[in-house]
């Protein structure tokens, strides 16, 4: 995995990890915005790459997915150990969401005493409902970018590791969740595209988070889905804060301009700096 690290003078300083979506990069612009925001307020800043991503394919035969919480456990410890981070704040958004609550819930109690804290925009935690919110009419254009970048990130697979990986599994797929079915759950130890989803999904473990933890979703989102009993947990949990908008969209909550010529108007990128800035 390609972690692009930006450091303080000082690396004593809190650092973001910062996980993209599906489809994304270090190179997202939320991950710059909150790269350039995060060194502002004097904040050490590592932007993630998701195995394959980055122009990374080449790397290894493995596919990323939205159940690899493992991975940023793995970037996280290598900043503690090889770079002797003191603290650090997990930053998701979309499916980059998912795995950083997912990966809170998983430590609970028991995560690296330097975890401090985590912030996920826009968080596919209820991955089955997602899937079946991008396959919507109004929706298409969005399924149809995904599945156009997934088909082609997967045969450059196939050509880079011929024995691992066949296109003949991509004939006939038209919906992510037949990708996901096909390709996803198959390479990656699934029975299908429901057990991939089901057990790849934070809400199972959200009630399990006892770290400080905000979680910002858009009402208008077009294709994230958070369902009724997953909002109770959240709300439920005392160890998060749930923000709820009208409007935004998907990870594009932009603002008026206060005044502050260092704000950009992308409102959900303050709000996780500025949220992240008490456990400095």
């Amino acid at each position: 995995m390609l972690c692009h690290c930006h450091w303080q003078k000082d690396r004593k300083s809190l650092t973001l990890i910062i996980v993209h979506g599906l489809e994304g990069s270090s190179e997202s612009q939320y991950m710059m915005g909150i790269a350039r925001s995060g060194l502002a307020a004097g904040m050490n800043v590592v932007r993630m790459n998701q195995r394959n991503c980055g122009g990374m394919d080449h790397c290894a035969a493995t596919l990323y997915n939205s159940s690899r919480s493992a991975d940023v456990a793995a970037v996280a410890r290598n900043l503690v150990e090889q770079d002797g981070i003191p603290g650090f704040v997990l930053v998701g958004f979309s499916m980059g969401g998912n795995l950083v609550l997912k990966l809170a819930g998983e430590w609970g109690g028991d995560g690296p005493a330097e975890f401090r804290a985590v912030a996920a925009v826009c968080p596919a935690i209820n991955l089955s409902a997602g899937a079946d919110a991008l396959h919507e009419p109004t929706n298409r254009i969005y399924e149809y970018y995904f599945l156009l970048q997934l088909f082609r990130r997967f045969r450059r697979k196939v050509k880079l590791f011929p024995a691992s990986f066949e296109a003949s599994r991509l004939r006939g797929i038209k919906t992510l969740r037949e990708f996901d079915d096909r390709v996803t759950a198959y390479y990656c130890g699934f029975k299908g595209a429901d057990d991939y989803y089901d057990r790849a999904a934070a809400a199972h473990v959200i009630d399990r988070i006892v770290h400080p933890a905000l979680v910002i979703h858009a009402v208008n989102d077009p294709f994230i889905r958070i369902l009724p009993e997953t909002r109770q947990a959240l709300l439920s949990n005392p160890n998060i804060t749930y923000i709820e908008t009208t409007d935004g969209g998907h990870c594009a909550f932009f603002a008026e301009p206060d005044g502050d010529p260092a704000y950009d108007g992308r409102w959900a990128e303050r709000e996780v700096v500025e949220f992240a800035r008490q456990f400095r």
